[in-house]
């Protein structure tokens, strides 16, 4: 007869993820030093939760202290079209895969409770906690603990099996699961992922300085992006996908099966000058259901004025001359930097 655990990792593949693994919550005893670290060279940028919550952040244990095991599970994302393509499309958008269709957030997190709800049948004493990016849960490490992968010089997680397009979630529960062994880096001599990053935003092999990170500063950094930084952002309105792209372990990827995680046409390398007409009700329209919803309007148009300005088509002045008067101070900060740098090309 199969372990509750063996019965679980079936179950979990049934409901739709790709690979499974348990970990202790204690298994990563170096993250309190590591977060401290990054957080102290300020690489967080913005993102103060990173210092607010770091109690929790850097000890899994802390955040729920009767959680036994940490189930962490992954889902595929891979694109079926070449994330890289878009970035010779000057007047189009480049807008990271994961964010192409429904928020990852609620569709994963479903499944999760799914998974969490069959464990519950099954140790009616269980109780169970589940995680999809919305709590201070450092998932990558936990993850590679329970040897779903290991975090590449990217800092994102890389599986020999998946690649690395793939979402994390996480099951804490009272259940004590025989957790299984660490996974360790396989990314030996290669340097592809830190070679391709338009900002040099990784200082060492496996660092991340936020600060410099094109996702960063689309998605989470408020106001005017440096003049030095956003003529390195091309294109790219949010996020970006290049150090995944280039990763040569994605030859093992799998594909992606849920349709809500497939990209939308009108997603996946929209027209400029259409995004940058967008007021609020349009943009709240255009992205129901999107994670891109919540980085809100004026911080989406600001990075299309970015990439407006970066792609060379003094055609493009016309559809970004209006935001010159836009209410919000970045925005029109943005438009006016597009419009002069178009201008001098």
């Amino acid at each position: 007869m199969r372990s509750l655990k063996e019965q679980l990792v079936a179950f979990a593949q049934e409901a739709g993820f790709a690979s499974m693994g348990v970990c202790r919550p204690d298994a990563v005893p170096e993250l309190p030093a590591r977060l401290q670290a990054f957080v102290d060279a300020g690489m967080h940028g913005q993102m103060g939760w990173m210092a607010e919550r770091m109690n929790w952040r850097s000890d899994p244990a802390a955040l729920w202290p009767a959680a036994r095991s940490v189930v962490m599970l992954a889902e595929p994302y891979t694109p079926d079209h070449d994330p890289l393509a878009v970035l010779e499309e000057p007047d189009r958008a480049a807008i990271s895969v994961y964010a192409q269709n429904r928020d990852y957030h609620d569709v994963v997190k479903k499944r999760l409770k799914r998974v969490g709800r069959w464990l519950i049948e099954q140790v009616p004493s269980a109780e169970i906690k589940v995680f999809v990016d919305t709590a201070p849960v450092m998932e990558k490490p936990l993850a590679q603990a329970a040897g779903l992968g290991w975090q590449g010089k990217h800092t994102n997680l890389l599986s020999r099996d998946l690649g690395n397009w793939f979402f994390l979630g996480a099951i804490f529960t009272t259940v004590d699961l025989d957790p299984d062994a660490a996974e360790v880096s396989h990314c030996g001599s290669c340097t592809a992922c830190l070679d391709i990053c338009p900002t040099a935003a990784f200082p060492a092999p496996y660092q991340l300085d936020a600060r410099r990170c094109i996702s960063y500063l689309t998605i989470e950094h408020k106001g005017p992006v440096d003049e030095e930084l956003r003529a390195l952002m091309g294109n790219r309105i949010y996020g970006c996908d290049d150090c995944l792209a280039i990763c040569p372990w994605n030859k093992f990827a799998h594909e992606g099966r849920d349709a809500k995680l497939a990209a939308r046409d009108d997603l996946v390398a929209p027209p400029l000058d259409r995004l940058a007409g967008l007021d609020d009700a349009a943009f709240r329209a255009m992205f129901s259901g999107s994670p891109i919803k919540r980085i809100g309007r004026d911080r989406f148009v600001r990075n299309v004025a970015y990439a407006i300005g970066n792609s060379g088509e003094a055609a493009l002045i016309a559809s970004v001359s209006p935001l010159v008067d836009d209410p919000d101070p970045a925005v029109a900060d943005a438009a006016r930097w597009a419009i002069l740098r178009l201008k001098e090309t």
